[in-house]
């Protein structure tokens, strides 16, 4: 029987473009953000569940929030919490976790994920998942999840693959959130995907690509393996990751090597990335207004309205399109789908006296 995988949440982003009810102390990962009754963390643990054994399961994430995930996820051991001691982008997370898992069996599958994201059709994920992990364990594949697109989506990056009969398709080329006249280019040609953030691949195979394109970060890595498991693996991560560059996997990996491969999914998934994201995949009210709080709305459509405290009310007249909602500390009002505003709002914030109150 074939050993099951080992899985890595990604867990340490701050969620910016869904400021401000994803906080630096408590980001969208940990938050209940679709009223589901757990947080998007737990949504994801639970999730793989069916395909890895718990005691497989590893979460990365900002030391400032590793008592968060405890809090969340009580049953998984302090072994399997990885600890960043700072923010290097995903590059960095996955060289993290692929060396650690390769101490333990140089021959694993690992799937990687983001912790914040919705699926749906579980199923259909599973099996998925399942098959992708049986193509990846010669070791020799770099292997992504593709999401069939049902519209000229421009939030989104885009992989495009070499049409043929076979199960993995060859990636051809990778694009980052096209404009949409080139987003409906690539919806009529049916060779693209949305690019889920999802990996699959053998320990061996992301080591020797992490070494061919990202050769200072393997490096550092590597010299600091043998201290993983150990009372020196703090120290040993710190000085790594002060060595290492800020790059995404994609940037750093996946747009470089040859042997990349995509498994176009069916299931429904979403980033969750934006405001706008959470209005599309929410229940709404008969004016397409998703409403969570105490709030009254009139003559308003398309809107988002959030009150975060049971004592306070909010009441809209007359809006289409926005967001309005009560953070505590922070009360926003603005165009719900301007999520390449949200920036420059966090670092407007940052510039005011004791702006990271707010943030």
């Amino acid at each position: 029987m074939n050993k099951k995988p080992y899985v890595v949440l990604m867990a340490g982003g701050v969620g910016v473009r869904f400021w401000p009810y994803s906080r630096n102390r408590q980001p969208k990962q940990f938050l209940d953000v679709l009223g589901m009754g757990k947080t998007l963390l737990q949504a994801t643990y639970e999730r793989f569940l069916p395909v890895c054994a718990p005691d497989k399961i590893y979460v990365v994430t900002h030391e400032e929030h590793v008592h968060l995930v405890r809090e969340q996820l009580p049953q998984l051991p302090a072994s399997q919490i990885l600890a960043e001691p700072m923010r290097k982008n995903t590059a960095a997370c996955i060289a993290y976790a692929s060396y650690r898992i390769a101490q333990l069996s140089n021959d694993a599958v690992l799937v990687v994920s983001p912790a914040d994201h919705l699926i749906l059709n579980e199923k259909e994920f599973e099996k998925t998942i399942i098959r992708a992990v049986e193509y990846a364990r010669d070791q020799d594949k770099l292997i992504t999840l593709g999401i069939t697109p049902n519209r000229p989506e421009t939030g989104y990056g885009y992989i495009q693959y070499h049409p043929d009969k076979s199960y993995l398709k060859k990636v051809k080329t990778f694009t980052e959130k096209p404009q949409l006249t080139l987003a409906k280019k690539f919806l009529e040609s049916g060779d693209f995907v949305w690019n889920s953030g999802i990996f699959i691949w053998g320990v061996q195979a992301i080591i020797q690509a992490l070494k061919e394109h990202l050769p200072e970060m393997a490096e550092v890595f590597e010299e600091c393996a043998h201290s993983f498991g150990t009372p020196d693996e703090r120290k040993a991560v710190e000085q790594a990751y002060a060595q290492c560059k800020s790059i995404s996997i994609d940037y750093g990996v996946m747009e470089k090597a040859t042997n990349v491969y995509v498994v176009p999914a069916s299931f429904t998934w979403s980033d969750l990335g934006s405001w706008g994201s959470i209005h599309d995949v929410s229940a709404k009210d008969k004016e397409n207004n998703l409403i969570t709080g105490r709030v009254l709305a009139y003559e308003s459509r398309n809107c988002i309205f959030k009150t975060s405290s049971p004592e306070k009310l909010l009441v809209a007249h007359g809006l289409n399109g926005y967001l309005v909602g009560e953070f505590g500390n922070v009360i926003i009002v603005c165009e719900k789908d301007r999520e390449d505003l949200f920036r420059q709002f966090v670092n407007d914030v940052k510039a005011l006296k004791n702006g990271n109150d707010y943030l």
